[in-house]
This record gives structure tokens, sequence and C-alpha cells, in this order.
């Protein structure tokens, strides 16, 4: 760690390490980073930035970007690295921090798949992490009694099934029609003035606005290029939620003056009407709204007036059974869990047996628990059948030499004659995986004693 000081200024930046970016001046002040102990004292006299500074919320600030874990940023510095970083320079940062000389360090821009294309992501420094971390922890309290009940995302004590469990009452209610909003690209064109302005209503401390507004000014690094960020909210960091909820919480209150039923998980927008011409009103004036006030693009494409079976939220779609409102697995999501499982199946990816098990259990009960609100028996039942028939692809693949399939096919219960046919068979893995020989042999049992595991079964013990 020997010479790392934290960047205080982005100019001329072309990819260069911590080193070669930073340095630093500032006067000594008190801060311990600890793994366990923290500090609690009574912060109620100091101003918001001295709270953001003080011991005990650093402290909780570090074990959180710590447990985060996550990639370093333009800087290339690791979280493992960041304690012995804030014990040798903790008196320069804060220092900085207080005297509003620190400049935080461009956003690292990746692109990951997202459907068919791409979604540009901002990976900030761990410092910087840390900083933004040391920040949400003070502010948020600030703004959660003053954010609406049918907002559900990055707030505590919500979640994704909160706001489908909302929006699935108001389909029993009568509420049939939707309006789907859809925000164009909305982390990349919020409006950083508008969004100071509702900062600086609450948040009376002028500095602490000042460095906010560093961070969404702070730029990013695409490839080794430098480029500016005179709009939106760069995502990755942990202020970025915060703030976005920040600027969607005036659509909220003008939905709830309008006496609207919505459902809002982050900058996904789900407005319930109880017929069709009162949904395609709301779309109209809602979109007007949204452009006028809030300086954001509502994407017209993508947004639209309909009955609520046709919405996919957060993965999820609606219907009504005996007056009820139900919820399913959209079509979407059906697609994605194919694909990813296509992927985990793969032939040819060259894994082990245990591995590939120790994969697949991770996924099966992770979108289980995420779709269990979900009916969804005779879709399982169908998935898994597929899904097997993947398994014994990959098996009989494994079982590659006319040897290995006659003497693996015997030892399954199959005649030696009918063994020794099946073994020379020239018909493909995948036609193959689907005959009776394999079903029979490579049985579902076998394939649960061998230690798979199929969604059906963990949605059940789910339920349970």
């Amino acid at each position: 760690m020997e010479g790392r000081k934290q960047n205080t200024s982005k100019e001329g930046y072309h990819g260069k390490s911590r080193a070669e970016l930073e340095d630093y001046q500032g006067v000594q002040t008190s801060i311990w980073i600890t793994e366990n102990n923290i500090t609690n004292f009574t912060e109620s006299n100091y101003g918001l930035l001295e709270q953001i500074l003080s011991p005990s919320n650093l402290n909780l600030a570090y074990k959180r970007v710590k447990s985060n874990k996550g990639k370093g940023g333009v800087d290339k510095m690791e979280v493992d690295s960041l304690k012995d970083y804030l014990i040798e320079h903790k008196d320069a940062l804060l220092a900085s921090i207080m005297d509003g000389s620190y400049r935080p360090n461009p956003v690292l821009r990746v692109s990951i798949p997202k459907d068919k294309g791409t979604r540009q992501l901002g990976i900030p420094t761990v410092v910087d992490r840390f900083i933004q971390q040391a920040i949400h922890q003070i502010i948020s309290p600030i703004y959660e009694s003053d954010f609406s009940d049918s907002s559900h995302g990055f707030r505590p004590r919500r979640s994704t099934h909160g706001a489908l469990v909302e929006c699935q009452g108001y389909v029993t209610a009568g509420y049939k029609y939707a309006v789907d909003l859809d925000l164009e690209k909305f982390f990349d064109t919020v409006s950083q003035h508008r969004l100071i302005e509702l900062l600086s209503r609450k948040v009376k401390d002028g500095r602490l606005v000042s460095l906010i507004h560093k961070y969404l000014q702070s730029g990013v690094v695409i490839g080794h290029k430098f480029e500016y960020t005179e709009k939106g909210v760069p995502q990755g960091g942990p202020l970025s939620p915060l703030l976005s909820n920040i600027m969607l919480n005036e659509l909220d209150k003008e939905l709830e003056r309008r006496e609207h039923k919505f459902v809002r998980y982050a900058d996904d927008v789900v407005i319930l009407t109880k017929s069709k011409r009162s949904s395609k009103r709301v779309l109209h004036s809602i979109t007007r709204y949204i452009e006028n006030r809030l300086s954001l693009k509502v994407n017209r494409e993508k947004s639209s007036s309909v009955s609520v079976s046709r919405i996919n939220f957060l993965g999820y779609s609606f219907y009504i059974n005996r007056g009820q409102g139900r919820l399913r697995v959209a079509q979407k999501s059906i697609l994605k869990l194919k694909s990813r499982i296509r992927y985990l199946t793969n032939r040819s990816n060259g894994w082990s047996n245990e591995r590939r098990k120790s994969e697949l259990k991770t996924f099966i009960r992770g979108w289980i628990q995420y779709f269990k609100l979900a009916d969804m028996r005779k879709l399982l039942i169908g998935i898994d059948e597929w899904y097997r028939r993947r398994l014994r692809m990959v098996i009989w693949k494994q079982w590659k030499r006319i040897r290995t399939r006659l003497r693996s096919l015997i030892k399954l219960g199959i005649s030696k004659s009918k063994a020794w046919q099946f073994a020379n068979t020239r018909k493909s893995y995948w036609h193959t995986s689907n005959s009776p020989i394999l079903s029979t042999s490579i049985t579902n049992n076998r394939l649960r004693q061998a230690g798979y595991l199929f969604f059906l079964d963990c949605y059940q013990s789910v339920k349970v």
C-alpha cells in the first residue's frame, strides 16, 4: 500500500494506476477502521457531514463494502486492500472531504448482457464505494419517512415480493387494466440539476450536497477514454439506488395526489385502473408530467395501456381466477430460465459432474425462491422433463466410447443385446437422450440419487 493516495483530480486521466493519479494534502483527522467493533455515541448535534465521517458510521460503511465485495474500479484497487489503504491515508481522505477538495475518481463503465442486448454498469473505485456507503447510511433514514408506501425498490424491509403482492391485491380489487411505464434509459437521463434541487430541499448541509454533486459529475471511463457526465446517475455505487428513489418520489407524490393505484420498484412503474379508457387517459397525462416536470423520457414504444394479464412486472405476470388476482411466471422469464439451463447443461463445457450439480442446485434454488409466489406446478412439470432430457444428453456424451456405453447400460439393467444395439447408435446426442432406453436406465430417481435437484421438488419444498 506504500505511496497510495486518493485522486483529487481527473484531469488528464488515461487509465493510469492509483499511484500515478493520486495526490493528497490535508490535516490530521481521527478515524479507526475495525473489523468487529463499532463505537456508538450521540451524533445529533453534528452536521450531516460530521455524522457521515463519524467513526461509528465509517466502520459500518467499511464492513458493508467489504461484505459486498465486487471488482475494483479505474484504480484497480480491490476490496481486500481497503483496510490497509484507510489506515495509511485516513487523515488526508477525511480532511479533503471536510475542506471540499476531495474529487471522486471517474466510474469504470462496463457492459453486461441483458436480454438480447447489453446493459451499461458503472463500477466506482473501492474508496468511492466506501464514501458513498457512508453517505447512504446517514441520508437514507432522512428520506425513508417521506417515501411512498407503494415504492418498494432499494428500501429497508421491502422487496420485489412486497411489490408483487401489493399489485396482486389491486388486481383482486377489480383493477384489471394497467399503465405499464417504461422510463427510457432512466439512470442515464436523470437531470442532475433537478436532482440536486430535490436534495437541497431536505439536505441542508451544503457541503454534503456539493459532495454528492461531485459524484454525479465524476465522469466515466470507457476503455481508456474519459467522458464527462453532465446528466444521469452512474449505476453500480451505493448512492445511485437512493438517488433514483429521491428523483422518482416526485412521481409517487403526483400519483398519490391524483389518487391512482400504483406500484413502483426502482424505475419499474405500474399504474392500475378499472377500465381500458381510464388507463389510456392516465398513460397520456402521466407521460406529459414525467417529461415536462421531471425532465425524464418515456419510451412510448415500450409503454402501454393493457390488460394486467399482458404486463411483465419484475419477471412475473398476472391472471384472474374466480375473481382473484393470481401470479405466474412471465414468458420472458421462462425463456431466460431455459437459456440458463442450456448453459449449465452444455455438454461441451468440460465441467465435472460435481461442479455441474453444484451450479444447478444454486441456480434452481435461487430461481424457485424468487418465483415462489407464482402458480407454476404445471409449468415446472414440463420444465423438469426438458431439463432431465438435457441431463441424459450430457451423461450419454460422457459415455463416449461404445464399450463404456455398453457397460453402463448393462449395469443399469438393460439387456446385453439391447445395450449393444444402442451403444452403436449413430443418432445425435439430443435425439438419443429422449429414447426409452435412457429414460428406463437413467431414471428420474437415479438422477435424484446422483445429486441432481429438480425444479418441482424444490418448489414443493418451498411451498410446504
